[in-house]
Formats: C-alpha cells, sequence, structure tokens
C-alpha cells in the first residue's frame, strides 16, 4: 500500500491503542470501587489481602500504558507485554484467593472472577490486531491450564478430583471436564474474536485505502464526481448512463489564446491559476460540479452528477457571482500589465445524461445532451450580443420559479440566430458587456 495509506493506518491502529488504554483504566477504576463499596467476605483475621496489590500494580501499569499510548510511542513489544500483564494480574488473583480464603487451592477455580478473561480477550479487538487476541487468548488458556494444574499437585489435589458435577458445583471438588471446557470457551472465543479482528482490520485498510483514492482523485475530479465514481453499487460501464433535468454552463476567459502566445509558462500557468481560483469555489458554493477543464474554460453541471430540484437557479446564482468576482480580477490584471478581454458565459437546462464513456482501458465520467451543446453556444454567443452572461428565456424562467430573483437587469432579446443551433432563440443577457 503507498506509505500514506499506511499512515493513515497506522495512526487509526493508535486511536484503538488509545481507546483500549482508557477501557482498561475504566475497568480498574470500577474494580476499585466494588472492592471499596462491597461489604468484604473474607475471614476477618485474613492477614493476606491480594486485591488492592493487584489493583494497585495493574492500575500503576494501566496508567503507564495510557501516558504511552497518548504519546503514541505504544510499540508492538510493549502491546504484547501489555497483554501478558493483564492475564498475569488476573491469573496472579484468582490463584491468590485460596489463601485468602484458608482454602484448598481447587477452590479459586470456582471465582467467578474467571468471567473477565473473556473480556480481556475481547478488548483486544479495539486495536484491530488479532495478533493481539491471539496472543491473549492463548495466555489466558495457558494460564488457567497452569491454575488447574497447581490446584492438582498440590497435597491432596489428585483426592479432590470428581466426576459427580453436583458435588463439584457445592464444594471444591475438581471436575476435569468443567475445567477442559473453560479452556475450549476461551480457545473458541479467542478465534472468533481473532477473526472478527482480521476482518475489521481488512475493512479498515479497505476503508482507508478508498478515502485516500478520493482524496487524490478530488484533486483532478469534482468532489461530486469522485463520490459518484467510488460510491456506485456496480463498476461503471461504458454505454451506461442516468437521465437527470440538469443546467449545463460554460465559462470562457476571452482573449486567453491570444495572451499565452506573449506570456511566459510560469506567468501563465499562474494567470490560469489564479482564474481557476476564482472560478472552482464559486461553483462548489452554489452546488455545481466541474465536469471538466477545457483549457481556459470550464464546463460545470448543476443537478447532473449530484440531483437537486433548484439547479436553474443554482446556475444563475453561480452566474453572477463568477461575472462580478471575474471582472474585478479582469481589471486587476490590466492594471498589472495583463490585458483581458473579458469573460464568456453560456447556461442552458433540461435533460442530460451522465455515465461513463471510451473503452474498458480509459474511462471518463461525462455529462452529455442537448442542454450541454446549447450551453457551449451560447457562450460562443455572447461575443456575437456583445455581452458577459447569456441564458434561453426558457432556463431564464426555470431559475425564477425555482427561486432565483428577478432582476431588471435582465435583458430578453428574442428571435436570435445562435450558430450551431436550429431555429430562432429567445435569448436572456443575464450580464451586459463592462
Amino acid at each position: 500500500m503507498p506509505a500514506r495509506v499506511v499512515r493513515a493506518i497506522e495512526q487509526q491502529r493508535e486511536q484503538g491503542e488509545i481507546l483500549t488504554s482508557w477501557v482498561q483504566a475504566g475497568i480498574v477504576a470500577i474494580l476499585a470501587l466494588l472492592y471499596v463499596v462491597a461489604p468484604s467476605t473474607s475471614p476477618a483475621d485474613a492477614d493476606f489481602r491480594p486485591v488492592p496489590w493487584a489493583l494497585g500494580v495493574y492500575g500503576a501499569f494501566t496508567l503507564f500504558r495510557l501516558q504511552r499510548a497518548h504519546a503514541r510511542r505504544l510499540t508492538p513489544a510493549l502491546g504484547a507485554i501489555s497483554v501478558i500483564v493483564d492475564f498475569t494480574v488476573l491469573m496472579v488473583t484468582i490463584w491468590s484467593f485460596h489463601l485468602q480464603y484458608g482454602q484448598p487451592a481447587a477452590f479459586y477455580l470456582k471465582a467467578p472472577t474467571f468471567a473477565y478473561v473473556f473480556i480481556f480477550i475481547a478488548l483486544r479487538a479495539l486495536s484491530f490486531s488479532p495478533g493481539y487476541v491471539v496472543l491473549a487468548g492463548a495466555t489466558a488458556a495457558i494460564g488457567w491450564l497452569a491454575l488447574l494444574g497447581y490446584a492438582l499437585g498440590t497435597p491432596g489435589g489428585m483426592e479432590l478430583v470428581t466426576r459427580d458435577y453436583v458435588a463439584y458445583m457445592t464444594s471444591a471438588r475438581i471436575l476435569i471436564g468443567g475445567e477442559v471446557d473453560k479452556i475450549i470457551s476461551i480457545l473458541v472465543v479467542t478465534g472468533l474474536l481473532a477473526v472478527g479482528a482480521a476482518r475489521g482490520r481488512a475493512l479498515l485498510e479497505k476503508s482507508v485505502a478508498e478515502q485516500a483514492a478520493v482524496t487524490q482523485l478530488a484533486r483532478f475530479f469534482s468532489p461530486d464526481v469522485a463520490e459518484t465514481l467510488l460510491g456506485a453499487d456496480e463498476l461503471l460501464r461504458p454505454g451506461e448512463g442516468k437521465s437527470r433535468q440538469a443546467a449545463a454552463m460554460f465559462v470562457d476567459l476571452r482573449g486567453f489564446t491570444r495572451i499565452a502566445a506573449t506570456l511566459a509558462p510560469r506567468k501563465l500557468i499562474k494567470l490560469l491559476g489564479e482564474y481557476q481560483r476564482i472560478v472552482v469555489p464559486a461553483v462548489q458554493r452554489h452546488r455545481g460540479t466541474i465536469v471538466t477543464f477545457l483549457g481556459d474554460g470550464v464546463m460545470v453541471t448543476f443537478g447532473a452528477v449530484r440531483p437537486n430540484e433548484s439547479f436553474a437557479a443554482d446556475a444563475m446564482r453561480c452566474a453572477d457571482e463568477v461575472v462580478a468576482e471575474l471582472t474585478d480580477w479582469c481589471e486587476r490584471c490590466r492594471a498589472s500589465g495583463v490585458e483581458l478581454p473579458g469573460i464568456g458565459i453560456g447556461i442552458e437546462s433540461g435533460t442530460v445524461t451522465c455515465g461513463a464513456i471510451g473503452g474498458e482501458g480509459r474511462l471518463e465520467y461525462a455529462v452529455i445532451g442537448d442542454p450541454v451543446n446549447r450551453a457551449a453556444k451560447l457562450q460562443d454567443h455572447t461575443k456575437v450580443e456583445g455581452v458577459r452572461a447569456l441564458t434561453t428565456e426558457e432556463t431564464y424562467k426555470r431559475a425564477l420559479a425555482q427561486g432565483y430573483p428577478a432582476r431588471d437587469s435582465v435583458e430578453l432579446r428574442r428571435m436570435r440566430e445562435v450558430a450551431g443551433i436550429v431555429g430562432r432563440v429567445d435569448v436572456a443577457v443575464l450580464a451586459n458587456a463592462a
């Protein structure tokens, strides 16, 4: 995987370790609270009380682990040591119960504290690391097997072995099968959680990789197009498309070809960058999608890639903002010695088709249809009319119906001959020449 993806996954792992540390701290706090408020069941004259010592040691280690996790310095080795410490403290605590209560060693095999084994194993799944889960389960199984072996190895331990379940449950007897069942349960739960952690990690890696791809795609495509490509239920195939009601807008920087022949490459790219840094944010603010850059031209759609009910009104508002900002920019360019004749914007709306075009080896997401062609022709026609922004009367009325405010400055010009469009067109001038 690319280094940036590996770094992102590592950040997720570190956050998981922080969460694990806080959960451990919460467990210590709860156990300490229960120990303080719960009535003691051990003999009053018991000299050895291991729980406070175990909680103290475990609490100190948990705080150390928490500090390392927040400092992003919790290494895999320290994580493994943490797993072993968890179960060592737990097993030693359980082992000490027979001393605290003055009972045979088999007594601790009945301790309900055994249930914490599964909590500590499940806790390791938070780090999306199946290795930690397996280590936790193996340590727990070995620890319980050691406790069973110790109970059997003490003087008189073998004499406590029974096959009577009732005797096992009501006394300090040892049922070998019951203890083996516990170990099997530990191993089964460990296996299931390890598989779950592995699947979760695979999904995490896939999600991070796709998010990184979205970020990269957004630098070359509109974010809307990138999300459409990655969010498609099936792979997009050439020849498949969707029809939508939308608006298309073409923005052109007039005289740019002539200026390009006179400027140094660096100044030319800088000028083009300034122009695009004005147009792109304006388009995004009005829910538009930049389909492609055409040198000094920009093709924009509203409601095509991401459907909305005010596509025509959004296009008009965007055109107003772009005209105002580019007009100011052109004036600043002239003041600095770069003569820009002006801009041209054409807008049309209607039914468009969105989909992938090209071959399987080279696809392009495109928005096509008569409104797109007509918008391009209207942009060219702004030169004939001597205006900066032009649309059809029909699209203008549609924008008004969608909430675009009527303006006295909008001029209707009827029965215009627009090159490339069959028949005469009634046009609406959104912005006259400066």
